[in-house]
């Protein structure tokens, strides 16, 4: 429900120059390796990081060496390479000084991720909850953020909701743009930790504030998926009509703009209209439903009497 990805790359330094300008800081020139991650494509991600390292190396530039190395570790990380993550990342911690404190939060959040991703998540709190107080000190909120976001995944249940609501205070308070972007996940993600502790009434104000976020920036995905959390939570309230209506209109919207269904609109379809005992009507809707969703790996194997139920109000 969620993901993000861009891709640039600038190339760097004019032949000619003198050695004393290669160890100056040139910013025009070093390419935001931030804006080059792909999360779908994590070894050419991390390929065209190791490409850049020569370049880190030459520039003179250590912050920018050792904060590209923290993301190098992150790729080898999700690729589930830990072990080369933690030799990565054990050359940043020997280069990193007292003064880098960007440089020493990324370190601290990638060492976190790879303890908590290899199955270590007790050993990745004190990193992440370092990286908080360190972020916060320095108003780094981008990392902030990201670093209360993790407490929030590796905490137990009755204590995520407070990260998660503590990274929500700054990122709405934050006028740092790139940190803003956590908005719309966050509203997201903590719309849905309410409607699952049966708080309908928070979870509403949560996906309200995130179809207005989604609107203001003109994504109209983000749009798609906040009014149907917003339908799917009218229907939870009980107010199945205005739920339906919303449903239906995102159906026409499908279907007028040619999107790609995936069976969860027909599916809150069928469910408002048994509500309201139009049982045969509903039907055709979870046959499209079990269409869709029974080609959905996940609810294969995790939620299988969810399908089980859709083919039989089908049937």
């Amino acid at each position: 429900m969620k993901k993000l990805i861009y891709v640039l790359i600038i190339m760097l330094l004019v032949g000619g120059c003198t050695m004393e300008k290669k160890a100056k800081k040139d910013e025009m020139s070093l390419p935001n390796f931030d804006a080059m991650w792909d999360y779908q494509n994590l070894q050419e991600t991390e390929t065209k990081f190791i490409e850049l390292v020569s370049i880190a190396k030459e520039s003179g530039d250590t912050s920018y060496y050792i904060e590209l190395l923290t993301q190098i570790a992150r790729t080898q990380g999700l690729q589930g390479k830990f072990e080369e993550a933690h030799a990565t990342l054990d050359t940043v911690l020997n280069l990193l000084t007292d003064e880098l404190k960007q440089v020493k939060v990324r370190y601290l959040l990638e060492r976190g991720r790879v303890f908590n991703s290899s199955g270590n998540p007790e050993k990745s709190k004190p990193l992440f909850i370092e990286a908080f107080e360190i972020a916060k000190v320095n108003k780094l909120d981008l990392y902030a953020i990201d670093a209360a976001h993790m407490m929030g995944i590796v905490e137990p249940p009755e204590k995520q909701l407070d990260w998660s609501l503590k990274a929500l205070e700054i990122t709405e308070k934050t006028i740092d743009k790139k940190a803003k972007r956590w908005l719309g996940p966050l509203y997201n993600n903590i719309g849905w930790t309410y409607h699952d502790l049966k708080k309908y009434d928070k979870a509403l104000t949560l996906f309200e504030k995130g179809l207005k976020w989604r609107e203001k920036i003109n994504d109209e995905q983000g749009i798609r998926i906040q009014t149907w959390n917003i339908a799917r939570t009218y229907r939870s309230l009980g107010k199945t009509e205005e739920a339906l209506e919303m449903q239906k209109a995102l159906e026409k919207e499908f279907e007028e703009k040619g999107i790609k269904q995936d069976g969860y609109v027909f599916e809150e379809i069928g469910e408002c209209l048994l509500l309201l005992n139009k049982n045969e009507e509903a039907k055709p809707y979870f046959a499209k439903a079990y269409e869709y969703l029974s080609k959905d790996n996940w609810l294969v194997d995790n939620e299988p009497e969810r399908l089980e139920r859709l083919k039989e109000l089908s049937e």
